[in-house]
């Protein structure tokens, strides 16, 4: 049987570059194409980066309950679709949502089924110089994005699993090994919350 899969993490945690070669090491496995209001970008396609629809057919898919999570983010609204998630999961396809914990708050409540995975970085430093390492932003918007990690961070416990991105490749072995057990009706157990509260209790407290 295949499985929904929550995946989120601050910004500088590596998610998108963890996800994206688990898709390569992976076999059906997929990612959920988004709805979102926003118009296209030079090379994006419709249907492979995003469904672009307009404000009017979103708010009529909300009014219909399609969505199973749904949000606004800087004037555009962006939302997973229902029956996108139930189709491939049919067709024993494993889905991953990368959203943010909000998104999985929302998922829990309309597919409570769902495995949530949360991406933590080995430390602040190590996030902060992830953030700076990237070359795209000045010091205040570092720091702005600092403090949003610092609050999406706490709300950790929320999430059925925890890793903690320290080497890339031990982190991408973890998440595919989670992906991996719930295939083979197994439910691991040492990245459980539970588990990594344990064997991670300084790293928490001085992440949160």
């Amino acid at each position: 049987m295949a499985n929904l899969f929550i995946i989120a993490a601050p910004s500088g945690c590596g998610k998108t570059s963890l996800v994206k070669a688990l898709l390569e090491n992976s076999k059906n496995l997929a990612v959920s194409v988004s709805h979102t209001t926003r118009k296209a970008r030079k090379g994006e396609i419709d249907g492979e980066n995003y469904h672009f629809v307009s404000k009017q057919t979103f708010a009529d898919m909300i009014d219909n309950n399609d969505f199973v999570e749904y949000a606004e983010v800087f004037g555009n609204m962006y939302g997973s679709a229902r029956s996108n998630i139930i189709e491939k999961l049919d067709s024993n396809i494993n889905i991953i949502l990368e959203i943010d914990w909000q998104g999985s708050r929302q998922v829990k409540q309309n597919m409570p089924g769902a495995i949530s995975i949360f991406i933590l970085p080995p430390s602040k430093n190590a996030l902060l110089e992830r953030l700076t390492n990237r070359g795209q932003d000045d010091k205040d918007t570092i720091s702005k994005r600092m403090a949003n990690s610092e609050r999406e961070m706490s709300h950790y416990n929320e999430f059925d699993y925890l890793i903690i991105n320290n080497q890339f490749d031990s982190a991408l072995n973890d998440l595919k090994t989670i992906i991996d057990d719930f295939g083979n009706n197994i439910k691991n157990i040492e990245l459980s919350l539970e588990n990594q509260l344990l064997r991670h209790k300084y790293l928490f407290k001085e992440l949160i």
